[in-house]
């Protein structure tokens, strides 16, 4: 059986949903911070993100570091309470 994509285009991610994203190789997992849906400078770097293409600062659990995401790099964790 095929593994559902839980990310990607169309994806609503809210402020304080509990993430995962491929960094390194590696499984991380976080909490999102905000929605950027403009060109910023968010995490370091600037992110060219329009409300059409918005990306998603996180902050990792394990280290407390923020990046930013497109939704088709996150998966959203659990099935909701």
């Amino acid at each position: 059986m095929a593994k559902k994509d839980q990310g990607g285009k169309g994806k609503k991610l809210s402020q304080g949903d509990d993430v995962s994203w491929k960094s390194h190789g590696q499984e991380v997992e976080g909490t999102v911070k905000k929605k950027v849906d403009k060109r910023t400078k968010a995490a370091g770097r600037t992110v060219d993100a329009s409300k059409d293409e918005p990306q998603y600062e996180v902050e990792s659990d394990k280290t407390g570091r923020t990046a930013v995401h497109k939704p088709e790099s996150l998966r959203k964790k659990g099935g909701g309470s």
